[in-house]
């Protein structure tokens, strides 16, 4: 296959050696879960337990709320201790609505539903996947069941798989894909038979090469799977640049890859499916690759969703020095963590404690102009013109030129030879407009019902005022004919 060229791009250090060769090895099930009903793009999971309950291994105890929502599952049974806010895994530090269980030590399954096969209803397996909880685990976190819809609006006819797994330390999809590939085909089949894609091309980083040859082996039997290395470079993971470098085509700014023709799913997420549709087991565990300098035994780990930081950098042996800085995710997009008592969550790729020489900040100077943050840029902005608009809080002249396009990778301040944190200013902006726009939905609503009120209320003094009308006009004909 012909590999299509992309923009930008950088090429940071990888620091996967100290995870690549750990298998997947499974956290022993923490006393205490918690289960925040935000861990996906849309509205939150409306709660189905109360305080009190008792609950069953991959019993649904928070339905989708809305149409593009995620259902949650207890990762095992126990009794639901509260329903209350606890620190959120964001940087914020703020609070959010989680479930609480305390676990019983007894692991016992709740009655799961039984397989689908193969052939069946399009319509019954995607509700399956809905049911289960499935979220892209790439990092995106958008509904799965909602994303297989879009087969029924375009016409698609490549399933992309996103095994790239671009950010430095980060290697829990290499490992799925080494120890699971027959698993990561199947859901990929499913998956690509609801959409109606009639090709199914894998994506990974030639920097993986058993996961290369894992996958190679599990597609042999299946005509329709190819396996496709692309360049280590990064943001090679990210969705368009992954489509182009395969396809050709380019995603056109503003619209969705299903538009083109092609939609990309992570592995990690086509196993998911695979364990909804063939076992009938929800999304209650997730691999996470715990690493760093800090991380006394760096692993990767099948950790059940709601177990705290804490129960993942224990497991790993502790701390072999005081932290910097804990990230959930990778280095490049990954978020800070406030606090090591917040939870996993579906999208947590990797927990990493950084160390003090990684997390080495070098002095911000003057931009120099140099134009690099232009070349590595995936999406074709101008940073260095972005940021300087932002600075002056001129964000609709950002907006004019390209921000809310960017995607967070961070090329542009990995290049910059003045350390500017140029990915900043553009989280501020993006940030920004957003509640702005909140804003004005929110005046625009206002707004709406004042007026709604008041062609109420002139409705009411009309009629009223013709009621009256219609009183006094048998006076004045009584009148008229005396």
């Amino acid at each position: 296959m012909k590999l299509f060229p992309t923009r930008g791009g950088v090429h940071p250090q990888q620091r996967k050696d100290r995870t690549r060769e750990q298998g997947i090895t499974p956290l022993p099930m923490p006393e205490w879960l918690y289960i925040p009903l935000q861990q996906h793009v849309g509205s939150p999971a409306k709660v189905l337990v109360t305080p009190g309950d008792r609950v069953l291994k991959g019993q649904m105890i928070a339905r989708c709320d809305g149409t593009i929502s995620a259902a949650h599952h207890a990762p095992t049974s126990g009794t639901v201790e509260t329903i209350s806010d606890v620190t959120a895994p964001h940087p914020s530090g703020l609070s959010q609505t989680m479930i609480v269980i305390h676990s019983d030590g007894k692991d016992e399954w709740a009655d799961l539903p039984p397989p689908l096969s193969d052939s069946a209803d399009l319509a019954v397996i995607r509700s399956r996947v809905s049911d289960s909880g499935v979220v892209g685990m790439g990092g995106a976190v958008f509904p799965a069941a909602v994303k297989l819809d879009l087969g029924l609006r375009y016409k698609i006819d490549t399933l992309v798989l996103n095994g790239a797994e671009c950010e430095p330390y980060v290697t829990c999809d290499d490992r799925i894909m080494r120890e699971y590939s027959e698993e990561v085909i199947h859901g990929a089949q499913i998956i690509a038979r609801v959409l109606g894609a009639t090709r199914i091309v894998v994506g990974i980083e030639d920097n993986k090469p058993e996961a290369i040859e894992a996958m190679r082996r599990a597609a042999t039997p299946h005509s329709e799977v190819q396996i496709f290395p692309v360049p280590a470079e990064y943001p090679m993971g990210y969705g368009h640049d992954l489509i182009l470098a395969i396809t050709g085509r380019e995603t056109p700014v503003g619209k969705r890859t299903a538009e083109i023709g092609a939609v990309a799913y992570n592995v990690g997420t086509a196993r998911a499916v695979d364990h909804a549709v063939r076992l009938g087991r929800p999304l209650i565990s997730r691999v996470v690759t715990v690493a760093g300098g800090a991380i006394r035994e760096p692993k990767n780990v099948e950790v059940p969703i709601g177990a705290r930081v804490i129960d993942l950098v224990s497991f790993c042996g502790g701390f072999s020095e005081s932290p910097a800085c804990i990230v959930s995710g990778g280095p490049m997009m990954g978020q800070p963590l406030p606090s090591l008592e917040t939870p996993v969550v579906k999208g947590a790729s990797a927990v990493l404690a950084l160390s003090a020489a990684e997390m080495a900040a070098k002095k911000e100077g003057p931009c120099i102009r140099c134009g690099a943050c232009i070349d590595a840029c995936p999406c074709g902005l101008v940073p260095v013109e972005m940021a300087a608009l932002i600075r002056r809080e001129n964000l609709k002249a950002a907006e004019k030129i390209g921000v809310a396009d960017c995607i967070g990778c961070g090329s542009c301040s990995w290049v910059c030879p003045s350390h500017i944190p140029l990915v900043r200013y553009f989280h501020y902006a993006n940030g920004q407009m957003g509640s702005q726009e909140r804003d004005r939905r929110k005046n625009e609503y206002i707004r709406t019902l004042v007026e709604a009120h008041t062609q109420r209320m002139e409705k009411l003094a009309a009629a009223k005022r013709a009621a009256q009308a219609a009183k006094k006009a048998p006076a004045r004909r009584e009148e008229v004919t005396s």
